[in-house]
């Protein structure tokens, strides 16, 4: 999907505890925010702010949970970890690219996930490790 196929613009987010600036580009390369810092071959966005939230959640690191407004450099494609897997159809708008993502905002108005939510989604997330699954490329 290019980001210019449609007349209108979409909004995309990307959730981390990454200390960012207006203007910063995330960049493939850098070291995961979830598999213990291996470094990343995709850089990953989503359409919706309950997704970027999971992702602000679930990062690894002791910063404070963020959800960046970003826009894709280039092209972006479903990503396949959830839309082929878990959600058939992209409900979650979850996106990946190799070419960066600028950071165009920050949300910083909005309510995490509950304790009990949060704690299913860990105990779910492991299990999949534990079994070897990849979670994320």
């Amino acid at each position: 999907m290019s980001t210019t196929d449609s007349k209108f613009i979409r909004q995309f987010f990307h959730g981390t505890r990454a200390d960012l600036q207006h203007g910063d580009l995330i960049v493939a390369g850098c070291k995961s925010n979830y598999r213990g810092g291996t470094p990343m071959s995709w850089v990953y966005c989503t359409g919706t702010l309950d997704a970027a939230i999971w992702g602000a959640e679930l990062a690894a690191g002791d910063g404070p949970e963020r959800i960046y407004v970003v826009e894709p450099i280039g092209t972006i494609v479903d990503d396949p970890n959830l839309t082929d897997k878990k959600f058939p159809g992209n409900p979650t708008l979850s996106y990946r690219s190799r070419e960066p993502l600028r950071v165009v905002g920050e949300v910083t108005n909005w309510k995490g996930h509950s304790p009990d939510q949060l704690r299913q989604m860990r105990e779910g997330l492991e299990r999949l490790r534990m079994e070897g699954a990849e979670i994320i490329d």
